[in-house]
């Protein structure tokens, strides 16, 4: 059964930390991680940051390479970068357990990752490379995925958990009768946070209910 283990790390143990340093009101979400025999190829996006600023703050990593900037919406700014294969650390962790990020969000405090793994032995190796690389993890949570009312899809259960009280509170309503804040604050998580859990959760109910893909 797929499983969903929610963790944190500090700032400095991921790479794209180092944005913090000089930038220490940023915000880094990612997008989504493409695992490769060569090298990995995460896109993220950057807040609370000026477009000037953005490329010039990371800096130079060990086995970090081509970070650049993609595309911009407003005030958010999607990069890219490029790890080779020879990088120790969370990413390599996570490819080569075949472990998929959900949600990973960055600020100068830590870094908040949901992740997926198709069966309990892929998050065991995803520990156990942790371990012998001295990989700092803290885990805060383990679950399965569930399925929604017999169908043919799921949500994690924090997901089901902020779409549900999010309804409830009438975030969804015109005009809106919640904020995001107050809904963030009731589940004891950050906006940023809620608002990947609302985001993801649209994505898989879409994939499954709307979309000829699916």
């Amino acid at each position: 059964m797929a499983t969903v283990m929610e963790f944190t790390s500090p700032a400095a143990e991921f790479p794209l930390g180092s944005v913090f340093e000089s930038l220490p009101g940023a915000t880094v979400e990612l997008e989504r991680l493409i695992p490769a025999e060569t090298l990995i190829i995460p896109y993220f996006w950057v807040r609370g940051v000026d477009v000037e600023d953005v490329e010039a703050s990371f800096e130079t990593h060990s086995g970090v390479s081509n970070i650049r900037l993609v595309d911009s919406v407003e005030d958010e700014y999607l990069m890219r970068a490029e790890w080779d294969s020879e990088y120790f650390g969370i990413l390599s962790a996570l490819a080569k357990a075949n472990v998929v990020v959900l949600s990973g969000i960055g600020t100068k405090n830590e870094w908040r990752f949901e992740v997926r793994g198709e069966s309990s032995e892929a998050m065991a190796e995803f520990r156990e490379y942790c371990q012998k690389n001295d990989i700092e993890i803290a885990i805060t949570a383990v679950h399965a995925m569930l399925p929604i009312q017999g169908e043919g899809y799921e949500l994690t259960e924090t997901q089901r958990e902020a779409l549900v009280l999010a309804y409830e509170r009438g975030y969804f309503n015109s005009p809106r009768e919640a904020s995001l804040e107050e809904i963030a604050q009731e589940l004891g998580i950050t906006q940023q946070s809620l608002s990947s859990r609302l985001r993801r959760g649209h994505r898989r109910l879409i994939a499954a209910t709307l979309s000829s893909s699916s």
